[in-house]
């Protein structure tokens, strides 16, 4: 029996009173995958993440997520996935168990207390594990973070910006980590950020929204040849300063 894929993205649209936010867009993930989701503010990509993960009805199109249709079967699906950002802060004045406690929880984590003490072993939090959170330092939180979206080991994880503000040291740690746990899992990763360098090591598949639409979908080697560009950043800066391809037109 064939494999139902962890995203499947087909003619998805979302209209905000008169204003498409996300305009017809279709994409299938693989298993195992790690791709981005790139675009300048207002592209789409919050819009499409937060339908992935079933949070927003579709004004028409269809998404599902291992092969549950969101938002009306997510919560067949739910304890499958996850998500994690830099700008959505766990609560800070409960101590890291704490917060992996309320989360693993709310996930359904079975041999909870197994799974905290294994992800403060991998994720270097052995130590930090009963500091109340506000009292760590950028870098602990951004991997506490972390834990809480490896909680329930899933098998799709969306990201947004996950080493914003990190020193090169710690941002390379993560990328690292993220790396491993989806070869050892094969786990679906769908990466929204603006970090270029980050963008270019991780994904295997770029996907470029504009105004609500897919402007180029493919691997950063096949963009940087079809552009003609040294870096992805270039690329990016093409795409989102074109008026409807013309870049992508010349570079042919």
């Amino acid at each position: 029996m064939p494999q139902l894929p962890p995203i499947a993205v087909n003619r998805l649209v979302k209209i905000y009173q008169t204003v498409p936010a996300v305009d017809g867009i279709s994409f299938t993930l693989a298993p195992g995958s790690i791709t981005a989701l790139l675009g300048g503010n207002g592209a789409g990509k919050t819009t499409t993440i937060a339908s992935i993960m079933g949070l927003i009805t579709p004004t028409s199109g269809r998404v599902t997520v291992l092969g549950a249709e969101m938002p009306r079967q997510r919560y067949h699906v739910l304890h499958r996935m996850n998500f994690e950002s830099p700008y959505v802060e766990v609560p800070m004045r409960l101590t890291v168990r704490q917060n992996l406690t309320v989360f693993g929880k709310l996930y359904g984590v079975e041999g909870l207390r197994e799974r905290i003490a294994e992800l403060g072993h991998e994720l270097n939090l052995t130590d930090l594990l009963d500091r109340p959170t506000n009292n760590l330092s950028a870098g602990q939180k951004t991997r506490v973070s972390l834990a809480k979206a490896l909680v329930n080991n899933p098998d799709v994880l969306l990201l947004d910006e996950p080493t914003a503000s990190l020193d090169p040291d710690t941002a390379d740690w993560v990328r690292g980590h993220l790396e491993r746990y989806c070869r050892e899992h094969h786990a679906t990763l769908l990466l929204a950020s603006h970090n270029m360098t980050e963008v270019e090591r991780l994904c295997e598949r770029v996907i470029i929204l504009k105004r609500g639409r897919i402007e180029d979908d493919d691997t950063p080697a096949n963009l940087l040849r079809r552009y003609g560009r040294r870096t992805l950043e270039e690329v990016f800066l093409d795409v989102v300063r074109s008026n409807g391809g013309e870049s992508r037109e010349a570079a042919q």
